[in-house]
């Protein structure tokens, strides 16, 4: 049985439910129209999660039938055109959910991301800083997270330093902050605490071409010959054609 067979089912029993018989006379009791934009908004993502976007616009666009000014319908349907690479559409839902609940900011930070990826740096930092404004909310260290890469875009490292070291003041296993703390040190020759921030890093987080180079780096400094050879052998066996596998290969030959 499909999702779309699922959510009608769902639904007609939210409907059913409107007739309740008590003795001798029937009571109808309006169905909820709440309930059921929001089976429909949960049939969409649940599509969403899968990556299955074709399928989740059918259920979303019921549910802002239901409800024209359902953020979380239009937060949903923004995040499929995107994934889907149509970003006027994106663009378009991510304003209309802010339009509902201009101060949400789990809102507030997807547009911000998506604003970042469409290299729109002033707008995606307007956005971050007014949603990590809102301090009781529960993702604030991503937040700050990302204003920190947005500054990095901007070619501001001190700004996007503070940004990183603020959201590892909210928390400290945030392994991208690490990683980014960890390459802001090694560029400024703080090879001491580069090398605290990646040790941390890398007890929670994987692995990639760039975060293993710098590992190199910074184990060779410290003279950590057994993590030198194992980032170097993991570098070239998973990243054999990648721009810093040539930069090990040149360093190694020269």
């Amino acid at each position: 049985m499909n999702r779309m067979m699922i959510a009608v089912i769902l639904l007609t029993a939210f409907t059913l439910s409107g007739c309740v018989t008590t003795s001798d006379q029937p009571q109808k009791n309006k169905p909820d129209p709440d309930a059921g934009r929001d089976a429909y908004i949960q049939l969409g993502l649940g599509y969403l999660r899968e990556g299955e976007t074709e399928s989740a616009k059918a259920p979303l666009s019921e549910a802002l039938k239901i409800d024209p000014r359902s953020a979380a319908a239009h937060l949903a349907l923004a995040m499929v055109f995107q994934q889907e690479g149509e970003t006027t559409s994106a663009d378009k839902h991510y304003r209309d959910a802010l339009a509902s609940e201009p101060d949400n900011p789990r809102i507030l930070n997807n547009y911000g991301v998506f604003l970042l990826s469409e290299e729109r740096y002033q707008d995606a930092l307007g956005y971050f800083q007014q949603a990590a404004q809102d301090n009781l909310y529960g993702e604030r260290s991503r937040v700050f997270e990302n204003i920190g890469l947005t500054y990095q875009r901007m070619n501001q490292p001190e700004e996007a330093k503070a940004s990183f070291e603020r959201a590892l003041r909210l928390n400290s296993r945030q392994p991208l902050a690490l990683l980014e703390m960890a390459k802001i040190e090694f560029a400024q020759q703080n090879y001491v605490p580069s090398w605290d921030y990646y040790r941390s890093f890398t007890q929670f987080s994987g692995q990639n071409a760039a975060s293993l180079w710098l590992g190199i780096q910074l184990a060779r400094r410290f003279e950590d010959h057994n993590r030198a050879a194992s980032y170097a052998l993991q570098l070239r066996r998973l990243y054999p054609t990648s721009p810093e596998a040539q930069a090990l290969k040149a360093a190694d030959q020269s």
